[in-house]
C-alpha cells in the first residue's frame, strides 16, 4: 500500500516522465525485435541465409554505443528531454526506411544508423526519469522502465502474429515508424529534469574527461552490462528462430510463445525491481539471475508448446528480473555530472562487447545439426553465472541524492 501511495503522491510531470520514459523504451525495443522475427524470411527475399542477414541485428548492436556517446554528449548540454525528442524522431524514421531496402547491403547499412539512434534513447530516457523522481521509488520504476523492452518485444509478437502474414517484413518495418507519435507526448507533457536544471549555474565537466576520471567505475559497468546483454539477446534474440527451425512452428505459434516469454519479463522485471528497495540492488541482481540456471532444462528442451511456454515465461521472469534493476543501479553508480551519457555509454559498449552474439550462437546451432536449443542454453547458464559473480565484487550506491550531488561537485 505504500508503494501504491508514493506513486499516487507524484505530480503531473514525474508521471509524465515516467510513461515518456518507458515508452520510449517500448517501441525502440518494438522496432528493434520486429527484425528477429523477419530473418527467415529477409534471407528468402535477397537468396542467402540466416547467417547473414543476421548481421543486421549484429550491426545495430554495434552502432549503439556511438549513439549513446553522441546524443548523450549532446543531453549533458542541451537537456535530456530535446534531446530525447530527436534521437526518438531518428530511431522511427531509419526503421521505416528499412522497409525499402533494395537489398540486404542497403538494408544492413539502414540498420546500423537504426541502432545508433537507438543507441541514445536507454541512457537519456532513464537519467530524465531516476533525476525526476523521488529516490525511495527508483526501484519499481526502473523495473518498470527496463519492462518497457520486454513490452516491446511482446508487442512485436502480437504483430507479427496477427500482420506478418499480411504485410510481409517490409509491411512490418512500415509499422516501426509508430514511435515518432511520442515526440508529441514528450513536447506536451514531459518537463526537463530537475538534476540538469539544478546544475546549469554549475561550471561545466565535459563527459569525456569525467569518463576517464571515473575509469574504474566506468570498466565495472561495461564489463557487467557485456554479460548482461549477452544474458538478455542470448536468450531472446535466436528465440523465434530456435522456434521455426527447430520446432517448425507457424508465425502465430511463433508470436504466441514470444508474448508470453515477453509477459514473464515484464513481471520479472517489475518484481524484482520493487524487491531491490529491501534488498539492496545487488542482492537482487544476484538472485534473479541464478533463479535462470532450474529452469534451463524446461526452456531450452521442451517437447511440447505447453511446456516451451512455461519455461519461456520464467526463464524471462529471471533474466528481465535481474535486468530491471539496471536502470538503477547504473545511474546510482553513475558521477553527478554525466548521468545522461554515462551509464547509457556504459550499457551500449557492453552491447558492442557482444554483438557478435547472435551470429555466433547461429554458428553454434547450424554445426550441430540446427541445435538452437543448444546455443541458447550455454549462453543463458554461462552468462547468468558471470553476472551474479561480477555483481558480487561489485560497488552499490542506493539512494544517491541526485540533486544534492550535482550542487556540490561537478564530475
Amino acid at each position: 500500500m505504500s508503494l501504491i501511495a508514493d506513486l499516487k503522491s507524484l505530480d503531473k510531470s514525474q508521471r509524465s516522465a515516467i510513461w515518456a520514459s518507458y515508452l520510449g523504451w517500448t517501441l525502440d525495443a518494438f522496432d528493434f525485435f520486429l527484425m528477429v522475427f523477419m530473418l527467415s524470411a529477409i534471407a528468402k527475399e535477397f537468396g542467402t541465409d540466416v547467417k547473414a542477414v543476421a548481421w543486421g541485428v549484429t550491426l545495430t548492436l554495434a552502432a549503439r554505443p556511438f549513439g549513446a556517446f553522441v546524443f548523450g554528449w549532446f543531453a549533458e548540454r542541451f537537456g535530456r528531454r530535446p534531446v530525447l525528442m530527436i534521437d526518438i524522431t531518428l530511431f522511427s524514421i531509419f526503421e521505416f526506411a528499412s522497409a525499402f531496402a533494395p537489398s540486404l547491403t542497403a538494408l544492413l547499412v539502414l540498420r546500423t544508423l537504426f541502432g545508433f539512434a537507438m543507441g541514445g534513447e536507454w541512457g537519456i530516457g532513464a537519467s530524465l526519469v531516476m533525476e525526476t523522481i523521488p529516490a525511495r521509488l527508483r526501484g519499481p520504476v526502473s523495473g518498470l522502465l527496463q519492462s518497457g523492452y520486454p513490452s516491446g518485444y511482446f508487442i512485436a509478437s502480437l504483430v507479427y502474429g496477427l500482420l506478418f502474414d499480411l504485410i510481409g517484413w517490409r509491411g512490418m518495418f512500415m509499422v516501426g515508424v509508430a514511435p515518432a507519435i511520442l515526440v508529441i507526448l514528450i513536447r506536451m507533457h514531459v518537463k526537463e529534469s530537475p538534476a540538469f536544471e539544478a546544475a546549469k549555474d554549475k561550471p561545466k565537466i565535459d563527459p569525456v574527461v569525467a569518463l576517464v576520471r571515473h575509469w574504474r567505475i566506468a570498466l565495472y559497468m561495461i564489463v557487467l552490462m557485456a554479460a548482461f546483454n549477452a544474458f538478455s539477446h542470448g536468450t531472446q534474440d535466436l528465440y523465434p528462430t530456435f522456434l521455426q527451425k527447430q520446432h517448425h512452428f507457424d508465425a502465430h505459434l511463433t508470436g504466441t510463445l514470444a508474448a508470453i516469454m515477453n509477459v514473464g519479463a515484464i513481471v520479472g522485471g517489475i518484481g524484482f525491481g520493487i524487491w531491490s528497495e529491501r534488498i539492496g540492488r545487488k542482492r537482487a541482481i544476484i538472485v534473479a539471475s541464478l533463479l535462470a540456471l532450474p529452469i534451463l532444462p524446461l526452456w531450452a528442451y521442451s517437447p511440447t508448446p505447453l511446456l516451451l511456454g512455461i519455461g519461456a515465461f520464467l526463464m524471462q521472469v529471471a533474466v528481465q528480473g535481474a535486468w530491471g534493476i539496471v536502470p538503477v543501479h547504473l545511474n546510482e553508480l553513475a558521477p553527478g555530472a554525466t548521468r545522461a551519457m554515462f551509464p547509457g555509454f556504459a550499457y551500449q559498449l557492453g552491447n558492442l562487447a557482444t554483438a557478435w552474439n547472435v551470429v555466433f550462437q547461429t554458428d553454434i546451432a547450424e554445426s550441430h545439426g540446427n541445435d538452437y536449443a543448444l546455443a541458447l542454453a550455454l549462453f543463458g547458464g554461462v552468462t547468468a553465472v558471470i553476472i551474479a559473480a561480477w555483481t558480487l565484487i561489485g560497488p552499490e550506491r542506493q539512494h544517491v541524492d541526485f540533486i544534492a550531488e550535482v550542487q556540490t561537485k561537478t564530475g
